[in-house]
Order: structure tokens, then sequence, then C-alpha cells
């Protein structure tokens, strides 16, 4: 078994191609001065989660949805000029991972960032530390999870409160 590295570094392949989409949506979000917010996609139920509630973040003002992989993998697009110029990008990670967050910091830097950890905001009696599946909680549930998310994150982001959440140095969640 070959010993693993902490810090690593990720080599996407290049494309000169951009979405054309997220060129109008890019350019119309910064001409708006929005606020991008991006989550976890994993394929679990914290993920899913997570995914939710943004949607339901980027529904109120100023913010609005931004498209992770665009900003990832295409750094010339209107979508990663937008991230990059935003006063801040809001990232609702799923889980202790906090793989989006450690992503994007490296993209807009961590002052720039507004992290929050949703697991720790509706998982506070463990009743959900062994779902996987998102399937496993009905839809009617995992909405009112992602709702009681998106409030908490709503909340502190006008408050300018940390969220209950994990401690970590770049999250609201404090």
């Amino acid at each position: 078994m070959s010993e693993s590295k902490q810090n690593f570094a990720l080599e996407v392949e290049g494309m000169k191609a951009v979405c054309p989409l997220g060129e109008v949506v890019g350019n119309k979000m910064i001409a708006e001065e929005r606020i991008p917010v991006i989550s976890c996609e994993g394929g679990c139920f914290r993920g899913e989660i997570a995914r939710v509630a943004a949607h339901m973040v980027a529904k109120e003002e100023p913010y609005s949805r931004g498209c992770h992989g665009e900003m990832f993998t295409a750094p010339r697009s209107a979508m990663a000029e937008w991230a990059r110029k935003a006063n801040k990008v809001v990232v609702i990670d799923g889980c202790f991972m906090h793989c989006h967050g450690r992503i994007m910091k490296n993209i807009v830097g961590r002052e720039n960032m507004i992290q929050f950890d949703a697991l720790p905001m509706y998982n506070k009696k463990r009743k959900y530390s062994n779902t996987m599946l998102v399937d496993e909680i009905p839809q009617a549930e995992r909405e009112d999870l992602a709702r009681l998310v998106a409030d908490k994150v709503l909340a502190s982001l006008r408050d300018g409160t940390p969220c209950e959440s994990v401690s970590q140095p770049t999250c609201m969640c404090e």
C-alpha cells in the first residue's frame, strides 16, 4: 500500500470550451453583484441535504446558485470569474469532509468564502449518523431537514452570527 499525502494537487484535463449557458448566467450574476452559493453534491444523504439547502438559500437576495463544476474546472469561464469577483462565496458542505470548501478556498481564497457544514445543523441527536443512501430517508423528511439547514445558514448570513456546526477556522459555524 502506498503512503498517503495530506496535501495533494489534482490535475484536471484542460479544455477550451465553456458552457454557453454558464457564460450568460455568470456574466449576469457579475453584473447583478450576486453572491454565489455552491454546495456538496455528494451521492449520499448528507450531500443531498446540502444540495437542496443551497437551492433554498440561493432563492433569497442577494444570492444565486453557482455551478461548482464550472467554477472548479473552467478557470477562464464567466462562472469562475463570478466566484473570483464576488464579495463572498457561500459554500454549504454536507459533512465533516468539507470537500467543496477545501477546493473553493484555493480558487477564491479563505477570506472570500463563508463555509457551512450542514450535518451538525440537523443531526444533533445523531439520528442520521449511519444514513448513506438518499432513499433511506423519505423525501418530505429530507426537504424538512434541508429547510432547517437553509434557515440556519440564512440567519447566520443575515446576522453575521455563527451557526452551530463543527469548528473550523474558515467556517461561519464556529
